[in-house]
Order: C-alpha cells, then sequence, then structure tokens
C-alpha cells in the first residue's frame, strides 16, 4: 500500500466518528509533505532523536496532525516516530482532589499547568535524549473517566525513535506578567477565583517549571484557531467524538463543557499573542479546520 492510500485510509477511519476532512489530497501536497519534509531534514542534522513540540487550542487537531505526520515519516521517510500527549501526564483524580484542598478549588480540573506530572514529563524527555537508549513506558489518560490508566495501558517504547512529537494545548506556554493576572478574563475568574489564588498558581507553575521542559524540545509547531470562539466549537465536537468511542460517566455535556474551556482561555489566547515569538512553523486553520496557511520561521 502506497503513502497516499494508507493516507486516505487514515482519514476514512476519523470520519467514521467524526466530521467529514476537506481537499484531502491538497492538504497533503501543501502542508503536511512540506511539514514532513522540513522535520527529516532536522533530523538528518541533528543525527539523534529529535523532540518537536505541538501545540493548539483545544479541539485545533493536535493528535490528528501529529498522526498523520507519523505516518508520513514513517512511510516516506522510514522514521520511527513516537507521539506523546501533555494530556497523558495529568496527576491522577486523587492527586488532583488533593491540590484542590491544598491550594484551591479549581486544580480538581485538569488541564493547566499544575495539573501534570510535569516531573515525569523530565524524566521522559531525559530518557528520550540519553546517547544510550532504554526501554520505557509513557502514561496514557482516560478522559472519559478522568483518570490515568493503568500501567497495563502504558504507551511502551521499545526502540529508540528518531522523532517524538509532545503535543498537547499549553506546550510551549510561557508565564504572564503579574499585571496581566489581576484583572478575570472572563466569569470562572472572576467569580470562583477572586483572589486570583488560582491563576498566580498556575502562572508560577509555567515559569518555574513547564518552562525547563519545554527549553527541551528542538523545533515547536503551533496550530493557530481563527479565534477562541473556535475552541469553544472544536472542543464540544470533540467530546462527541468522545462520547461515540467511550461510555464512561465523565464525559461532559455543553454546558459544561462551556465551563471547562474558561480554564483554558487565558493561556490560549496568550499563546496566540505570543506565536512569532516561539515558534518555528506556524499553522492557520480556517473556519472549516482545513489547514490554510503554513509559515516557516
Amino acid at each position: 500500500m502506497n503513502l497516499l492510500k494508507r493516507y486516505l485510509l487514515f482519514f476514512k477511519e476519523q470520519e467514521a466518528v467524526g466530521e467529514p476532512f476537506h481537499d484531502k489530497v491538497g492538504q497533503l501536497n501543501n502542508f503536511y509533505l512540506p511539514i514532513a519534509d522540513y522535520i527529516n531534514k532536522n533530523v538528518l542534522k541533528k543525527k539523534r532523536t529529535f523532540v518537536i513540540g505541538l501545540a493548539g487550542g483545544q479541539g485545533s487537531g493536535k493528535s490528528t496532525i501529529s498522526q498523520i505526520l507519523k505516518l508520513i515519516l514513517q512511510y516516506k521517510y522510514k522514521l520511527s516516530t513516537v507521539i506523546f500527549s501533555i494530556d497523558d501526564l495529568y496527576k491522577t483524580r486523587k492527586e488532583r482532589i488533593v491540590m484542590s484542598k491544598k491550594i484551591h478549588p479549581l486544580f480538581q480540573t485538569r488541564g493547566v499547568p499544575g495539573t501534570h506530572d510535569i516531573n515525569l514529563a523530565t524524566n521522559i524527555l531525559k530518557i528520550i535524549k540519553r546517547k544510550k537508549f532504554k526501554s520505557f513506558h509513557i502514561p496514557t489518560f482516560d478522559k472519559s473517566k478522568d483518570d490515568r490508566n493503568k500501567k497495563k495501558k502504558w504507551q511502551f517504547v521499545k526502540r529508540c525513535p528518531n522523532v517524538v512529537f509532545f503535543e498537547g494545548w499549553c506546550v510551549g506556554a510561557r508565564p504572564q506578567n503579574q499585571k496581566k493576572l489581576l484583572k478575570p478574563i472572563n466569569n470562572l475568574e472572576k467569580f470562583e477565583d477572586k483572589e486570583s489564588v488560582w491563576r498566580q498558581k498556575v502562572n508560577l507553575e509555567l515559569k518555574n517549571k513547564y518552562i525547563n521542559v519545554f527549553k527541551k524540545l528542538d523545533k515547536f509547531i503551533f496550530l493557530k484557531v481563527p479565534s477562541f470562539k473556535h475552541v469553544l466549537k472544536w472542543r464540544m465536537l470533540q467530546e462527541q467524538k468522545l462520547k461515540y468511542k467511550k461510555k464512561g460517566s465523565r464525559i461532559m455535556n455543553n454546558k459544561e463543557i462551556k465551563r471547562f474551556v474558561m480554564f483554558y482561555e487565558r493561556i490560549t489566547k496568550q499563546m496566540l499573542a505570543d506565536r512569532f515569538k516561539y515558534a518555528d512553523v506556524i499553522i492557520d486553520l480556517d473556519n472549516k479546520h482545513k489547514l490554510s496557511k503554513i509559515k516557516f520561521l
């Protein structure tokens, strides 16, 4: 089976549980192949495992895009590729409950910096970048249950990969200055974080811990959504897919999703504003979720 057939088959499987994809061949030729070629050239320069950060607002298609790039890298360039998400490094539900009691109630909800096991992220990247490779496990997280899976369901990396995608909505995010934190940007911050304890702690986590992880990335790809309102729309579609695949009790309804995206709003908007400062590749998405423009910086 050639690359094009594999690529189209991938989309056929995706469309079975979601919205249809448009101009698939055009997207391949104009976006995915140039990005894969860019990655391949950088891998050849480094001559070691190449770690790429991939970020974008909720529902922007990070997982889909990383899977497509993995397919191309594997079958066109013969590069073994591993994908893991910052979402899979969420602290357990029990750990977040403890954090919500000690620091602030909003930390019970997964998502923002502080709710990930960032030490685990650091260790994984250290293992990946070792000269002598040793097999390891990467946790997986079940969003339908809002908890980390048992170890038997974790991803096992037994061979040294050529490329690693580290994807997630806040991957690459930078802390804000203190003045920006004082003014709430939505009702969640206004009514549930009146003293700004939660957002101050989130910002501190970015400044002291997360930044050190993000500095280990070799390149950073950013997916630019048209606007924050699309994050809500596309996150709702994402939850519908999850409902189709999973029967867990913690799948959210639309009202819950509207509140949920408020947790992400501040950092998402800041990342949109900062994208030219830190990204190596910026991909614009249009209103129909298609890749519409690409810029190599």
